[in-house]
């Protein structure tokens, strides 16, 4: 099935208005389009919000599906989206880490967004959600990706869900857990022998080979609109601290999106006068072994050089990350930073979490968690402001991170058995 030029559509993508160059400012209608035609940066869709009024507003999200569709008055989504078949992501707990936070030495409110109580169990479904919208728009009959692991899961999970085939490219050598994941709703998966980069080059010849005729990659050729789906973290954050802006946000970085999206929302949530506006930092996380952009950040360069990955956070080996430069320019406008730390301190911070909170977080809040940790120790972050440190996944899909938890005895079933092992 041929699919629609941007001039033949028909487009229902509610505020959505245009697609916008980040770089040189050029519009384009809405289409599958990711760069720019005049200088081939990165677009992003450009809203219509006129005629919205604040306190009108927040009682319309406020009487929403507890899911991102509460915001969808936001979203480049169609109005009725709530009532399409989809897997009706978000409205995550934000977890009061009291426990954590006295163990880290903080005086203010430390929270933790939990966003592995997503359909798939990562924060993917949500930008998932918003790129199948406009795959459906858009007349796409193949949902596609490139994916470290949890974008496949998130992919084959809600094409299924939406009647469409899925074809999703992974790394071969992914965690088994995410593999399954990803191959278990009965679409299509490949393993491509590579590193995450690999898969992302394979996947942008494809679009434009005759093979690839009627498929939305949502990370590709709908990334406008894919991205757009971060946002609704920082929505929900602020709405669930009484509408109101952390004071410090910590979030993991793999292409950078999640974080340039997560600070895209927070601005617009200030445009739209739903929050006060006051400062706030935002802080990136990477593992050590694939930290491009923390090396750049701490070099106070603006060029971001890639690297071969060498990490177990293997849903943030991104070696080449697409919004890295992006990212630099989020954390020194507002005062953050970008760190990172070893694999070992990695599975320090899963266990941290799970110890303190009752958390099992994937390798990706690890990261997170660890960073938040090294921050704090450094001086860098100030443990006296509400801050919030984002978990994007399940501790499940990455058990081999943490395989030496297990049993703490072997007994027998007896009294004695139990005494003996020091139990009582």
């Amino acid at each position: 099935m041929a699919t629609a030029t941007p001039a033949e559509l028909s487009v229902d993508l509610g505020p959505a208005a245009r697609l916008s160059c980040r770089e040189c400012g050029t519009t384009f209608p809405l289409g599958p389009s990711f760069a720019c035609l005049e200088c081939f940066g990165p677009l992003e869709i450009s809203y219509d919000y006129s005629g919205y009024q604040a306190e009108e507003l927040r009682k319309r999200i406020e009487a929403g599906p507890a899911s991102i569709w509460r915001y969808a008055p936001l979203l480049p989504v169609p109005a009725d989206v709530a009532a399409k078949p989809n897997l009706n992501p978000g409205w995550t707990p934000l977890v009061k880490a009291d426990n954590l936070g006295r163990e880290l030495g903080f005086t203010a409110q430390l929270h933790i967004k939990d966003d592995s109580g997503n359909p798939t169990h990562s924060f993917k479904d949500r930008v998932v959600a918003c790129a199948i919208e406009a795959a459906r728009v858009f007349g796409f009959t193949t949902l596609s990706c490139s994916s470290t692991g949890n974008l496949a899961g998130a992919v084959g999970a809600a094409a299924a869900r939406a009647g469409l085939r899925s074809c999703v490219f992974i790394p071969h050598d992914l965690e088994q857990p995410k593999v399954v994941m990803a191959g278990v709703y009965g679409g299509e998966l490949v393993g491509i022998e590579g590193n995450y980069d690999d898969v992302n080059r394979f996947c942008s010849e494809l679009i434009g080979d005759p093979s690839g005729e009627g498929w939305g990659f949502v990370n590709v050729n709908l990334r406008p609109y894919y991205g757009e789906g971060s946002k609704t973290l920082a929505f929900e954050i602020c709405e669930q601290l009484g509408w109101r802006l952390p004071e410090q946000i910590v979030i993991p970085i793999a292409s950078g999106s999640q974080l340039t999206k997560i600070d895209k929302g927070l601005q617009e949530l200030i445009k739209l006068g739903l929050v006060e506006d006051r400062p706030y930092k935002v802080f990136g996380a990477q593992a050590s072994g694939c930290s491009p952009v923390a090396t750049a950040f701490k070099a106070g360069q603006d060029v971001i050089r890639p690297v071969k990955p060498d990490t177990i956070a293997k849903s943030l080996a991104i070696g080449n990350p697409a919004d890295g430069p992006y990212v630099l320019d989020i954390a020194r406008r507002t005062g953050g930073a970008v760190e990172d730390v070893t694999d070992a301190e990695v599975v320090e911070a899963i266990k941290l979490l799970a110890r303190t909170e009752g958390i099992f977080a994937e390798t990706a809040g690890g990261v997170t968690v660890g960073v938040l940790k090294k921050l704090v120790e450094n001086g860098v972050l100030d443990p006296s402001k509400e801050t919030v440190a984002i978990n994007t996944g399940d501790g499940l899909k990455t058990l081999d991170a943490v395989a030496d938890a297990g049993f703490s005895a072997t007994i027998r079933p007896t009294l004695d058995s139990f005494r003996a092992a020091g139990l009582g």
